[in-house]
């Protein structure tokens, strides 16, 4: 119940949301994946890991996705893909990457907190909900800044890898429902903004039966502009927002509470 009561408070707030109230999707941090289930949007956050995002865009950009099964599709947990021998062993012919598991915050990092308890906030880079030590404690830091990490929340988009932490290549998984056991242990590089649904709807096996299949994988600022899509997001640091989470008296919820909030988008043409 309270879910649907979060879920008509954000339709009605992104009603009632003024121009002023949106931003548009950087279309080089925008990344569109045509399914065979619908199109899944994802908003890349260089801020919180820019290697990857970085290798997301490289493969993307190659079409080394395009045509790529979701291998493993757990329910209540999330959906997996980028393996092009579709068994979970399979990478790019791309070194592996360091883990970025955790960020760094300074003064300068474009965070919208909206809750804090004790030592530590929790809030927005862009899309991303995520934890980070108190603003208070860059004070104390010899480098002004201070650690982070992604929450896990539903449309958290992370990357896979094996038993080394610094094994991730080219495989990486949707968040289905919200599980804090992979905070600080994998590293989120994105969120889907438009199309968890389509997520939640891929057919479920490790591997599924008749599994799905990502058909085409684009960077946003490559497609023709006549056939790209207008994404817009509520900004969290926007009045209409910063409205919503007043009423809802978000600053009293702390850690995945977050997970219960989907920003606003609108999405047209393309």
């Amino acid at each position: 119940m309270k879910a649907l009561l979060l879920a008509a408070a954000l339709t009605l707030c992104a009603a009632a949301a003024q121009a002023a109230d949106w931003r548009p999707l950087d279309p080089e941090n925008g990344l569109v994946i045509d399914t065979s289930k619908g199109r899944i949007i994802v908003e890349l956050v260089p801020e919180v890991a820019p290697a990857h995002v970085a290798r997301i865009k490289e493969l993307a950009r190659a079409g080394f996705y395009d045509g790529q099964l979701f291998h493993r599709v757990i329910g209540d947990f999330m959906a997996q893909t980028g393996d092009p021998t579709a068994t979970g062993e399979g990478g790019s012919q791309l070194p592996d990457l360091k883990q970025e598991f955790l960020f760094k915050r300074s003064g300068s990092t474009p965070i919208t907190v909206v809750a804090r308890t004790g030592a530590f906030e929790v809030g927005y880079i862009k899309s991303l909900p995520v934890l980070t030590q108190s603003e208070d404690l860059m004070v104390m830091k010899a480098d002004g800044a201070v650690d982070g990490f992604g929450l896990f929340c539903p449309g958290v988009a992370g990357m896979a890898r094996a038993g080394s932490p610094d094994s991730a290549n080219s495989q990486f998984f949707f968040m289905r429902q919200v599980n804090s056991n992979l905070d600080t242990k994998y590293t989120p590089w994105g969120k889907v903004v438009s199309g968890l649904e389509v997520v939640r709807s891929l057919q479920v096996g490790e591997p599924p039966a008749a599994p799905d299949k990502m058909t085409k994988v684009q960077v946003l600022a490559d497609i023709p502009a006549a056939q790209r899509p207008s994404v817009e997001l509520l900004d969290p640091k926007g009045a209409a927002f910063k409205a919503l989470i007043k009423k809802n008296d978000v600053a009293n919820s702390f850690d995945h509470a977050i997970c219960g909030f989907e920003l606003p988008v609108k999405v047209t043409g393309g």
